[in-house]
């Protein structure tokens, strides 16, 4: 099993430069090439969900993504450290609480309607959306 960690400060640019490292990972790791584009977007929607969340906290540490290699799938697991409220909770006035809970609840929809097998979960310390993948192994020479 092979895992590449990434980790970027919680700037909107840099989701592009993570979008980019996924895709290229996914590639090597076999999976299919015509579902590289909902690799790139779906990475990009989490990237951009955990900036958000960062950047709406206050949170100075980066965000991770981690990239795993596994024997027949293909899993990026993004995570952040914003304190996730439970529902009715709130984090500054009403109105902005059910902003950012629409917003939310918008990405993660984006993000389950490209990737068939998505886990999210959240706490106060953080959350994370693992997104996964099958892969097919590359083809073996056969010599006459």
């Amino acid at each position: 099993m092979a895992t590449v960690e990434l980790r970027f400060s919680a700037v909107p640019g840099h989701v592009r430069t993570a979008r980019l490292v996924a895709a290229s990972v996914a590639r090597k790791a076999g999976v299919d090439e015509a579902v590289l584009d909902e690799v790139r977007l779906a990475v990009g929607e989490a990237c951009s969900r955990a900036v958000g969340l960062h950047q709406n906290s206050g949170i100075t540490a980066p965000v991770r993504v981690l990239l795993i290699e596994e024997e027949k799938q293909f899993s990026i697991e993004v995570g952040d450290e914003a304190p996730h409220a439970a529902p009715g909770g709130a984090s500054g006035t009403a109105v902005d609480a059910d902003v950012e809970a629409e917003e939310d609840e918008m990405g993660l929809a984006v993000i389950s309607g490209l990737v068939d097998d998505v886990k999210v979960s959240t706490s106060a310390d953080g959350g994370s959306i693992r997104m996964t993948w099958p892969t097919t192994p590359p083809p073996t020479a056969v010599f006459p």
